[in-house]
């Protein structure tokens, strides 16, 4: 079996024990999943990429939070884009420190925070489960992978 398909099994079973979690512990499930595709995109696997997608993603949250809030205090649209495009510099910006230099996470953290109209208190612990599930997802799929090989190899021996 290749590493993708044992992935790709431990994937689907997990993602529909986060739905169940999502909707049993009132969390935004299509967040969770945003969360889940930060941790595969990430460049660091392991510990390392769980700490990296999470600190991005909730950096994410706190930038939109900062144009969603200053936004609100100004009642010339043309300014909302102009403290967009300036906190956008910073997202990127950030990305100068090590434990803030996936960028991609930063923007799905802020996307969460959007799509669910500033509701950081539901998006963070949907993003961090999301993030969780997801090194668990990987983790597991590896397992399975070197699991089957080791019996592939002990039914190879006895024969």
């Amino acid at each position: 079996m290749s590493t993708l398909i044992a992935i790709a099994i431990t994937t689907g079973i997990l993602s529909g024990l986060w739905g169940w979690v999502a909707v049993s512990l009132g969390l935004l499930s299509w967040a969770g999943f945003l969360g889940c595709t930060t941790y595969f995109a990430s460049p660091t696997d392991g510990l390392k990429g769980i700490g990296l997608s999470i600190a991005t993603n909730l950096s994410g949250v706190f930038w939109a939070m900062v144009i969603i809030k200053l936004s609100s205090m100004v009642s010339l649209e043309i300014i909302g884009y102009v403290i967009t495009a300036i906190v956008a510099f910073f997202m990127c910006a950030q990305a100068k420190k090590n434990w803030l230099n996936f960028i991609p996470g930063t923007f799905i953290g802020s996307c969460a925070t959007f799509a669910s109209n500033g509701n950081w208190q539901l998006v963070i612990p949907s993003l961090i489960l999301g993030v969780v599930f997801a090194y668990a997802m990987k983790t597991s799929g590896l397992w399975l992978k070197e699991k089957l090989e080791a019996d592939k190899l002990v039914e190879v021996r006895k024969n």
